[in-house]
């Protein structure tokens, strides 16, 4: 079976059917993982073979357990599997081999799936740029002396190169949409409160990061959000969403997209980017949709001085606890716990009036439009020995993060948002757009990128050079 080919769609169908067996499934994942992982690096922490092959033959036994019955997948290695080590990325947790699942993994294991290991991530998460002392760099498969972003790119890439058909990662600062730009498939950020987080801590105050799918068409990110979506009581914003599969490419003729650029000059871009993004849009006006260049006139230094504020001030509360480990700490890391900690309340308050104001703004945008477009990242994969970009077109960036600027407007305030591929650069390496749309349309941006992607086939392509 050709696993970096087929749709997890159709290996769904192939296994209920009949006409490949969990068994066989997992040994063509093991082959490719032993074929490609080594120079790649995405699959760490991957489970004995024998106890592998053992849980694909009872499933084999036994009735379908659910919609992704003996369907492998690698989980982000921020999410706690019982019994395989989860480390996020940190030297603290090397050893660490939790007892129970957290309630994303849960509910793939639930719903059928192999859990085979994990995929490897930024220490903490942090950074766009996935590499750790715990398990080293992933390399981008379209050259692997770059980076593959982050912070969900062990995913991205265990899907670009073909080691599994569906995913699951998260985003805060476009950690679901970065890599699968860089890595040439889709990642999609769920609207804030479809898939609820582990029910611990503090669940009113901290709305910027939820978890998500990636997969190399819109259909399999259905397939997965449907499983990995349902109400949690025990958590405040929980929604109850209705299901969005199976996706379907919908008629474009008459929906209305706004084409954002670099934001009225405000977003600094390396060559190349936004002109191959804007060359993916007119995919959009040739499916029949009604696409408007559109200059935003809401600062984008506001959007980034609430986004820190609240960043660090979360960021912070989740690391306060390792504060006595402190130089064991990346220093990202440090300055994020440092900043956060040094913030008053009023400072908090003040960064969510101005997230406030902008999900009133984007509202008005949204009576206009039903979707918005913006590049999925400012700078082509980078040199992976470079820990975060300082410049770009001659900007100097004044936080290690400030060269993510382009996902705020989404972020900020819990949009739905589907990256989707949008081509490959001049050296080959692949970029993608972000199409976003407000909180709920979930469904509704899916059947646009399906559209977008029958009409394109990015994933399916390799670039010229």
């Amino acid at each position: 079976m050709n696993l970096s080919q087929i749709t997890a769609t159709a290996l769904v169908t192939e296994l209920s059917e009949g006409r490949v067996s969990a068994s066989e499934v997992m040994r063509a994942t093991l082959d490719r993982i032993a074929a490609v992982n080594g120079d790649l690096n995405a699959i760490v922490g991957l489970r004995d073979e024998g106890d592998l092959m053992a849980e694909a033959a009872e499933l084999d036994k036994g009735a379908k357990r659910g919609p992704l019955h003996g369907v492998p997948i690698a989980v982000k290695d921020l999410v706690n599997v019982a019994g395989v080590v989860s480390t996020q990325g940190s030297p603290l947790f090397r050893d660490h081999i939790p007892r129970k699942d957290d309630m994303i993994a849960a509910r793939m294991r639930a719903a059928g799936a192999i859990l085979i290991g994990k995929t490897n991530t930024p220490e903490f998460g942090l950074g766009s740029h996935t590499f750790n002392p715990v398990y080293g760099a992933t390399r981008n498969p379209y050259d692997s002396s770059r980076t593959c972003g982050g912070s969900s790119g062990g995913a991205a890439v265990a899907l670009a190169s073909g080691m599994v058909t569906l995913a699951d990662g998260s985003d805060m600062m476009g950690s679901l949409r970065n890599p699968a730009a860089w890595n040439n498939v889709y990642g999609f950020r769920p609207s804030w409160g479809r898939v609820p987080s582990e029910p611990v801590g503090d669940a009113f105050q901290h709305q910027l990061s939820t978890l998500g799918p990636m997969a190399r068409c819109p259909e399999d990110l259905g397939l997965l959000l449907d499983v990995i979506s349902e109400r949690d009581a025990r958590q405040p914003y929980s929604v109850k969403p209705e299901p969005v599969g199976p996706v379907q490419a919908r008629d474009l003729t008459g929906v209305r997209i706004g084409w954002l650029g670099d934001w009225g000059g405000a977003y600094p871009f390396e060559d190349g980017i936004t002109d191959l993004c804007r060359d993916a849009v007119s995919v959009l006006a040739g499916l029949g949709a009604q696409v408007d260049e559109v200059v935003p006139d809401f600062e984008a230094e506001r959007l980034w001085e609430s986004w820190t504020v609240l960043r660090s001030w979360s960021i912070a509360a989740s690391l306060a606890p390792l504060t006595e480990h402190r130089s064991m700490l990346k220093d990202t890391a440090q300055w994020e716990l440092d900043r956060g900690l040094a913030l008053t309340a009023l400072q908090v308050h003040r960064a969510s009036e101005m997230r406030s104001e902008w999900f009133r703004h984007a509202l008005g945008m949204f009576n206009t439009y039903d979707a918005l477009i913006l590049p999925s990242a400012q700078v082509w994969p980078f040199e992976i020995e470079t820990p975060y970009p300082t410049e770009i077109a001659g900007a100097k960036m004044d936080t290690y993060h400030r060269w993510m600027e382009v996902v705020l407007p989404v972020s900020l305030i819990g949009l739905p948002c589907l990256s989707v591929p949008a081509g490959f650069g001049p050296e080959g390496v692949p970029m993608g757009m972000q199409i976003f749309g407000p909180r709920g349309k979930d469904a509704k941006l899916l059947s646009i990128g399906a559209a977008y992607h029958a009409a394109t086939e990015w994933p399916q392509k390799r670039p010229a050079s």
